[in-house]
């Protein structure tokens, strides 16, 4: 038998590529492997041992790969930042993580720095990456001289460790989701990622090649990388995203599956002609894509292009999803699919009573008897749940054979090129502001990018409305939040519509711009 996993691959075949660095740079299994023992191996010298957590703010690359998977055979949760982030954002993840270790790369040391200070982080836990013989990042230490001191082999304790994912919190934070460790041999290649696979028609060793061209701190993006080379995949991997050149790397290692966003496929359809047939595309298989809805439109085009590979999928962080092949949506256009094996999907009512096919209401998973938590928030935890199924709050229905169809995401939630944007953390900043009385934060529609970020704001007594007012808040929140968390425009009111009791009625708003 073939053997799997990372280890049991480097073992067998040494020379196999697992990984294709965005440099071009081939990296070996044998080369990753070891990669990762060292690294593993100056983690326990350290003194970090399972149950600990690290986090990582690393673009894409060997490096990110390997520290993942060193984490993985020592038992610790792995945080992986979104590095659009500011210093103040990392510093609360660094701190609320109760993280031991941080690997920053050269390209965030600004951020890096001044997340370090904010969160008092020692400096004996800081490791960055950088192009020469320097860490690169002032007051952090080279990544090379992680676990270079020790002997060479495998850590003396290996357990399986575990990604710790952020989602949002009830205030508007993010929120940690944590799982508990399973005590699973890191040599063997997951039982969940090979079923997780086979939804998707992918199977061991059976020629693949994944191209990953999203940021790998994406859970689904991490997720399929890490899979594909623990399944005998070369893992083909894409600092910044560009549509021609995906095509090129396409024909150039014959890629067969990839994960997507709907903004790629726009920006990929927005190619000239000439550049959109230059490139052979024979090779790919399944192209798997989530995180947002698709227009229509968009896909139908998709699948006219590369043919019946596109597949798509409705997932939550938390477990639990449904998948519709390319087939199976021509014959029902909009559904999100059936619940994977092993997955219950229902609708329910305000009241928690299923509702029956056709009838609009909230979307509930559940994922076999998986259990998770939101770290150090006990209240979401609770508010998500009816019994064993918990729910995003996302609003769809099934119809008479099952396949579920979405209405709506989350109430508030924003959705930016394929990316979550939680509207309260962004009112919470610019509630701050001295000149800002009131503020309502939402998504409305933007023909490429999904949804991009408005503000409606009650400006206090005597503060002018208008573009000298929007420069200066923008500039506020610039130094709170992430770029891609700022709002696009900024339009003013004299009161914002709430009831009595202050609840904000952010529908009567939203609809002004995008009537249903």
């Amino acid at each position: 038998m073939t053997a799997l996993g990372l280890w049991g691959i480097a073992a067998d075949t040494p020379d196999r590529t697992a990984v294709v660095d965005p440099d071009g740079r081939s990296v070996g299994y044998g080369e990753l492997a070891a990669m990762a023992d060292r690294y593993g191996r100056g983690l326990q010298a350290m003194g970090l041992r399972p149950g600990d957590a690290v986090v990582l703010m690393l673009p894409n690359g060997v490096e990110m790969v390997a520290l993942h998977f060193a984490a993985q055979q020592t038992g610790l949760y792995t945080v992986a930042v979104n590095w659009h982030l500011v210093g103040p954002e990392v510093a609360y993840i660094l701190a609320d993580s109760g993280a031991k270790a941080f690997f920053a790369h050269e390209r965030f040391a600004e951020v890096a720095r001044a997340a370090v200070e904010e969160a008092g982080f020692p400096e004996s836990g800081r490791f960055a990456v950088g192009s020469g013989s320097s860490s690169g990042v002032p007051g952090f230490r080279p990544l090379a001289e992680l676990g270079a001191d020790e002997p060479a082999g495998r850590p003396d304790e290996r357990t399986l460790g575990a990604p710790m994912l952020y989602t949002s919190g009830t205030t508007g934070r993010p929120k940690g989701v944590r799982r508990p460790l399973t005590g699973a041999d890191p040599d063997d290649a997951p039982g969940t990622a090979i079923w997780f696979f086979s939804i998707f028609g992918l199977a061991p060793h059976d020629g693949h090649v994944h191209l990953c061209g999203s940021p790998l701190y994406h859970t689904a993006v991490l997720n399929f990388v890490t899979i594909s080379i623990q399944l005998g995949h070369t893992a083909v991997l894409m600092d910044r995203w560009d549509p021609a050149e995906m095509l090129r790397l396409i024909e150039r290692h014959r890629v067969t599956h990839s994960h997507m966003v709907p903004t790629q496929f726009v920006r990929l359809l927005a190619l000239p002609e000439q550049v959109r047939t230059r490139h052979d595309l024979s090779s790919l298989r399944t192209v798997i894509h989530g995180a947002a809805p698709c227009p229509q439109e968009v896909k139908r085009r998709m699948l006219d292009w590369w043919g019946p590979v596109v597949v798509e999928y409705y997932a939550a962080t938390e477990g639990g999803g449904t998948t519709i092949m390319a087939e199976d949506w021509l014959r029902k256009p909009g559904s999100v699919g059936l619940p994977w094996p092993g997955s219950v999907v229902k609708v329910l009512d305000e009241q928690g009573a299923e509702l029956p096919p056709g009838e609009p209401g909230l979307v509930y998973l559940r994922m076999g008897t998986s259990s998770f938590s939101y770290h150090r928030d006990e209240e979401k935890t609770r508010a998500a749940r009816v019994g064993d199924l918990f729910t995003l709050g996302d609003v769809g229905h099934l119809d008479a054979d099952g396949y579920l169809f979405l209405h709506d995401r989350k109430a508030d939630m924003i959705i930016v090129n394929g990316v979550n944007v939680y509207p309260a953390e962004i009112e919470g900043e610019l509630a701050a502001h001295p000149k800002v009385a009131d503020v309502a934060v939402f998504g409305v529609p933007h023909p490429e990018s999904g949804e991009e970020i408005k503000a409606v704001v009650q400006p206090v007594d005597g503060a002018e409305p208008g573009d000298a007012l929007t420069a200066e808040l923008l500039g506020f929140a610039a130094a709170r939040l992430a770029r891609y968390k700022l709002p696009r425009s900024v339009d003013y009111v004299d009161e914002l519509p709430r009831d009595p009791n202050g609840k904000l009625y952010k529908r009567r708003l939203r609809e002004q711009y995008a009537p249903a």
